[in-house]
């Protein structure tokens, strides 16, 4: 496989990112990706527009939910002729704290060494002081931990900005609607027996307040879902 700007589309959940959306949009690599689509996740604010004022495809997902953004994007991808279909697509937070321009590192070992999935992990990486809340670093390494524990396989973080082929994305038969949507995509490659892997990103604070780890409500609903998502799924 050779990289090509055809196979990679770039998927979006975004809720109420308008001043960092447009940073997001401007560092992706555009040779890289043949198309970047920005979930809007009901939001109140100017995030649609300032992502379609930078070039984005937006989708509108009403039904609130960081898994209901993604869920949309891969039904835009599915009303496409095939033809028109991806090979891998590509998942990065609206929120400006992973860095855009590294997505060639994290889809170098699809095309290079045939991985199914690749996890940009924050915990290998450069992560900039107070980028991850204390609950949030215990709870990837929780959850890493019971993933290893159950599934024997070796994560050492959930991620967000990840890249996997589309056929496999589609085997996964994603299901979740909010906070377990990044583990259920790595527990079932886990199940599945996908080819996986992890590349180091850089990660830094936010632009804005985070709608999970930025509250003492979103942190506990978090963490009791990626608990809940890993035993759901044994």
């Amino acid at each position: 496989m050779e990289k090509d700007k055809t196979f990679i589309v770039v998927i979006i959940p975004a809720f109420n990112e308008e001043k960092s959306i447009g940073n997001v949009l401007k560092d992706i690599p555009k040779d890289w990706v043949r198309e970047i689509i920005v979930c809007n996740n009901n939001s109140t604010d100017q995030t649609a527009a300032v992502a379609t004022q930078f070039g984005a495809t937006v989708v509108h997902q009403t039904n609130k939910g960081y898994g209901n953004a993604c869920l949309k994007g891969i039904e835009y991808i599915l009303q496409k002729p095939e033809r028109e279909q991806p090979e891998i697509v590509v998942f990065i937070d609206a929120d400006y704290s992973d860095h855009p321009e590294e997505l060639p590192t994290l889809v170098l070992p699809i095309l290079e060494q045939d991985m199914d999935l690749v996890i940009g992990s924050r915990a290998l990486g450069n992560m900039q002081s107070g980028a991850m809340q204390p609950q949030q670093i215990f709870g990837n390494w929780l959850a890493t931990n019971l993933i290893k524990l159950f599934y024997n396989y070796s994560f050492t973080d959930l991620g967000p900005f990840r890249a996997i082929k589309y056929n496999k994305l589609l085997k996964l038969d994603m299901q979740d609607k909010n906070f377990g949507w990044t583990v259920e995509m790595q527990v079932k490659a886990a199940k599945m027996k996908f080819k996986t892997t992890e590349v180091p990103v850089t990660y830094r604070r936010r632009i804005g307040v985070s709608k999970v780890s930025g509250t003492v409500r979103g942190s506990f609903m978090a963490g009791y879902k990626i608990l809940w998502t890993i035993f759901k799924l044994l």
